[in-house]
Order: C-alpha cells, then sequence, then structure tokens
C-alpha cells in the first residue's frame, strides 16, 4: 500500500473551504479573511454542500445577502472541483464533480491512513478516564467513562497527538481507613481475598460496621490520617487492597478490549506527597482562608443555595485532605511535570459543578497558564428501562462484569438466529464475545457522551435496524465475503473508480467524511461522531450493495471499480471500529 502526499489535500471539501477563504478577503477587504464561511452537508438532493455565510454578513454589511453572493462567486474559483450556484436568498450550493469525488476515493483507498493526515502541531493531551474505586466491583456507571475514553484516546494517537492515559483510582481516602481498621481488627493484616466478589463482600461488612458504630467510625477516620502520613502497618493493608483490585480492574479492561493498563494507573495516593505543599501554596498567597476551622478557597461566581459564597475546601478541620486537594495536585502535576496542552477529564455530569470549581481555584493559583486546555467531558447515567438508574432486583448498581457476561450470551442468541451454515462452538463463542462486547461499546458510543441513554439488551444485540455494533460487523463481514469471492485483499482492490449510480456517488462521498469525522471527533471528545457516521456509512453501502451488482457487474470496469469502492468502504469501517475501541470480524 503506498503512502499518499498529504501536502495535496485529498478532501474536496476542505480544497473548497481554503478557497472559500481566500475568496472573502478578496471580494470584501483583508477584515474579512477570516470569515467562517459554514460550509456544511446540505440535505438538499442534487446539492453537496452548502455555505450560509452571506445571510449573517449581510446584517453586517447591510446589503441584500443574494447580492453579497453574487459578487463574491465572481471571485470564487472551484470551476475544477465543483459547480456552484446562488439559490435562494442567498446561500451558495455545490456539487462536486464525480471524477473529483472517484480521484479523491482512490487516493484514500491507495494510503496507510485513509488519506487523513497527522497533526502538524502535536499536542501532549493527558486523558483522565475510567476511574474506579479500589475495593469496589466495577459497575455499569464505569463502562462509559472507560469506552469514551478509550475512543477519546485512540482517536487522539491516531491523529498525532502525544496522548498521556491517566486512571485516576479511588485509592486513598475514608472508605480505606474504614476497611483497614475493619480487617485490622479481625487481626487480617495479611488479607489477600481470592476474589474481587470478596472485595465487595468486606466492602458491604465495613460499611455497615462503620454506619451503626460510632465508636468504629470515629477510629476508621484517625485510620485514614495515620494511611495519609505513612503508618506502616496501615499501608501494608492497604497495598493488598490495592493488588488485588488492580488484578480485577485489568480483567475488565482485557474483556472490554480497552488500552488502559498498569502504568496508566495514577491514582488518588500518587498525590499524597504533594497535598501540604498545595495547602501551603494557597495559604501563602492569600487564597484559602480559614473557615470553621478548616482552609477554604472562594473561588469568584459560585455561591450556595443561600446565595453565599460556596468553599472549595482544600484540608479539613481534622487536618485531613479532601479529594479536592487531590485534583488540584493532580492538574498542577499534568501541567508541570507532564507538560499538559489539554487535560480531558472523562468523568459523570454530575461533577460538572466541582470541575468548574477546581479549574477557577488552579487559574487563581497560576497552576493553570492560558496555554493549557482543559475539559470536562461529561458522561450522562445509563439508566434502566424504567428510566431509572440502572440496578439489579435487589436495588444493587448492576456490576459491569455481569452486564458484559449477558450481552454476550444475548448476542449468541442472536446470532444463532442468522446463522445458517455449521460452525464449531469455539467459532461460535469467540463470535458472540465480539458481537456482545460490540453490542455494548456501540450502545453507549452512538449516544452523545453528555446525555443519558437507556440500556437494552435486547435491542442492542440485533443484526438488523442498522443502529446496533451486530450490524455494522455484519456489514463489514460482507464487504470481506465480496472480496473474497473475487479473490482480492482491500489492498490489491485499487482501480480507477466511476459514479455511474446515485447510490456509488452517494457511498462515495459518504467515504470523503471520515478524515473530517474524526478530526471532528479530537476537537470535542464526542465520539458519537464517529459513531454515527459509521452507522450511515453501512446503511449507505447495504444500499449500494442491494442496488449494484458488483461481481456480477455488466462489464470489468464497473466491476473493479464496485470492489474499489467495496475496500474503501470496508478499510474505512474497519479503522473507523478500531478508533472507537470495536474489534470487527472478517468472518461470521
Amino acid at each position: 500500500m503506498t503512502h499518499h502526499d498529504h501536502g495535496s489535500t485529498v478532501d474536496p471539501a476542505s480544497a473548497i473551504r481554503a478557497r472559500l477563504e481566500a475568496a472573502f478577503g478578496a471580494a470584501f477587504g483583508p477584515e474579512y479573511a477570516d470569515t467562517d464561511p459554514g460550509l456544511r452537508k446540505s440535505t438538499i438532493s442534487d446539492v453537496d454542500l452548502q455555505v450560509n455565510a452571506f445571510l449573517r454578513l449581510a446584517r453586517e454589511l447591510r446589503e441584500q445577502p443574494r447580492l453579497l453572493a453574487l459578487r463574491f462567486v465572481r471571485e470564487l474559483d472551484v470551476a475544477d472541483l465543483a459547480e456552484v450556484e446562488v439559490a435562494g436568498p442567498g446561500y451558495l450550493n455545490f456539487r462536486l464533480h464525480d471524477g473529483v469525488i472517484a480521484r479523491s476515493v482512490q487516493d484514500a483507498l491507495a494510503d496507510s491512513r485513509l488519506a487523513v493526515p497527522v497533526t502538524v502541531a502535536p499536542k501532549t493531551v493527558v486523558v483522565d478516564y475510567s476511574s474506579p474505586n479500589v475495593a469496589k466491583e466495577m459497575h455499569v456507571g464505569h463502562l462509559r467513562t472507560t469506552v469514551v475514553g478509550d475512543a477519546i484516546v485512540r482517536v487522539l494517537e491516531f491523529l498525532g497527538h502525544r496522548v498521556v492515559r491517566n486512571n485516576h483510582i479511588g485509592d486513598w481516602g475514608t472508605q480505606f481507613g474504614m476497611l483497614t481498621e475493619y480487617l485490622l481488627e479481625r487481626r487480617s493484616i495479611d488479607w489477600d481475598g481470592s476474589a474481587v466478589s470478596d472485595l465487595t463482600v468486606l466492602y458491604k461488612a465495613a460499611k455497615k460496621k462503620y454506619d451503626s458504630d460510632e465508636d468504629f467510625a470515629e477510629r476508621s477516620r484517625q485510620r485514614v490520617v495515620k494511611l495519609q502520613s505513612g503508618d506502616p502497618v496501615t499501608l501494608r493493608v492497604w497495598e493488598g487492597l490495592v493488588a488485588k483490585s488492580m488484578e480485577y480492574f485489568n480483567q475488565v479492561y482485557r474483556r472490554l478490549g480497552v488500552t488502559l493498563t498498569d502504568e496508566h494507573i495514577r491514582g488518588e495516593s500518587t498525590y499524597n506527597q504533594m497535598l501540604p505543599e498545595v495547602v501551603g501554596h494557597l495559604v501563602e498567597s492569600g487564597h484559602a482562608v480559614l473557615s470553621d476551622g478548616a482552609w477554604c478557597v472562594f473561588p469568584d461566581g459560585f455561591p450556595n443555595r443561600e446565595g453565599q459564597p460556596q468553599p472549595f475546601i482544600v484540608r479539613k478541620s481534622d487536618g485531613g485532605f479532601k479529594y479536592e486537594t487531590t485534583d488540584l495536585a493532580a492538574l498542577r502535576y499534568r501541567v508541570e511535570e507532564l507538560h499538559a496542552d489539554r487535560i480531558i477529564y472523562v468523568v459523570g455530569a454530575p461533577q460538572s459543578k466541582h470541575f468548574e470549581m477546581l479549574f477557577a481555584v488552579a487559574r487563581m493559583a497560576g497552576w493553570l497558564p492560558d496555554r493549557v486546555t482543559v475539559e470536562h467531558a461529561q458522561i450522562g447515567n445509563v439508566k434502566g428501562s424504567n428510566g431509572q438508574i440502572l440496578r439489579t432486583r435487589d436495588g444493587e448498581t448492576v456490576r459491569l462484569m455481569g452486564l458484559l457476561d449477558e450481552a454476550v450470551r444475548g448476542a449468541g442468541e442472536a446470532y444463532g438466529e442468522i446463522v445458517r451454515e455449521a460452525i464449531d462452538d469455539d467459532t461460535r463463542s469467540e463470535i458472540a464475545d465480539v458481537v456482545g462486547i460490540s453490542a455494548v461499546k456501540f450502545a453507549d458510543l452512538r449516544v452523545p457522551r453528555y446525555r443519558e441513554y437507556i440500556y437494552a439488551p435486547d435491542r442492542m444485540v440485533r443484526f438488523q435496524g442498522g443502529n446496533t455494533g451486530p450490524y455494522l460487523l455484519y456489514q463489514v463481514a460482507r464487504m470481506w465475503s465480496v472480496l473474497r469471492k473475487a479473490e482480492l485483499l482491500p489492498e490489491s482492490a485499487i482501480a480507477p473508480i466511476t459514479l455511474g449510480t446515485p447510490e456509488e456517488r452517494a457511498l462515495a462521498l459518504l467515504l470523503l467524511e471520515f478524515g473530517p469525522t474524526v478530526q471532528a471527533v479530537a476537537a470535542s471528545a464526542e465520539p458519537h461522531l464517529l459513531a454515527n457516521y459509521l452507522e450511515e456509512l453501512a446503511k449507505a453501502y447495504s444500499v449500494f450493495y442491494r442496488e449494484c451488482r458488483i461481481l456480477g457487474a455488466p462489464d470489468p470496469e464497473t466491476r473493479s471499480s464496485r470492489l474499489a469502492l467495496c475496500a474503501a468502504t470496508l478499510r474505512t469501517m474497519v479503522v473507523g471500529l478500531d478508533l472507537l475501541g470495536i474489534r470487527s470480524l472478517e468472518r461470521m
């Protein structure tokens, strides 16, 4: 496979955008050279792209938008790329030349990166995601932060950014005082559970005692201070809890097919030694003040329910530190030691106020310079069919491993209904596993991350309907099947492409949106844009497959052109799914 010279763009929309920007300055003067043309995909048949900037500009220049558009078109030279016309009150409509679309798809197929350029300005991006708690099983709430975060990481790395994965596990704080005190009272200093379910049983028992026994609760609080100050006995029990939890986390990550490993763990304990200095700096600079015995920062613009300034507590009255302090230390570390240009926190939406205050305090302290972008990539809840937070019948939060097992069982049953030929048990089991995990991940990723969604296991494992992971995998397997019958691999199917039917043109045009879609995901940290694109692409291929004979095409040139379109779609689907962390199959 050849490497395309990314110096010449293969995306006609990008080429048109560049010429639009140049024409604004020429038509209206240099002060309009950086006008956003508002170029977007058109919903009108026979129109590919549309510009709506003139409706905006007309108010500013006090002219009729249609006259502005007509004047602008005289300066715009896109004759080699598209036909352009002024429509309605002042829209510009573009229809790309078929030859331009076809050549661009050929270029993408011949390129190892599908003509998606590596960024010329790579950034160091820290992505904080997954973040389960030690001594607790991962539940459905961790699914989205893990899956969405991993997709963001994969996309950023594909574009050439330096990505630092950060798994900010909850391995410090009040619950460890409680757990350690409970184990020490039972002389279980060298406790080593045989399964993570033991951790769950341990946590429930310790929590019950903590809630019902005030003396135990007080000893637990004191045990936290001992942990924070490095008491050897306390640390030994804590290390056992962390080690057992890490084994379990890695099982879940392997099952989900995410890229987190032990080396990405940066738990709350990582920053323990930094906390006194963080508070000291805030006190010395006058940003932290004593309030009811606790050191607090009061950033502007955060009133509480009574309208009083809300405190951001960095040290409690008993001398203990809070997770707010840890988050400040982590942010400072990421800026000063990791030299982050951008920090993305993939964390639940209910934490939005915390992050707004965190960023405000960090700016006040001088730890968050203007050159660093920080963003809270908010994650919505997963809900059950009753519209409530997903829980088991006895009111427990749904365990993530149990949820994945259920999806794989459902995928196996759904696959059994569509498979026609005899398949050995091992292959059937592997297919069910890949399809089940893809079903869970795709159902999650296709919804905007900030929205809640209903977890519907029966619907998400369906192979029909066009909006499920199994449907996408099935389309990919069909593409592989076509190429196998033609005795071709995707990279050997390169051929001149001609677009003789509306279905061929629609599919080719959609293939050109892959690069811009990936770049939009990187800019917004919103993987649903890519998931929705792949859904649309799979449906467009299905229509092409149904309406255009590929292997039985009327002549050899049309056959090789359609096989090239099939190969380009296959490669785009496989790369796109991989960027979402979804494994595809060559046979189903």
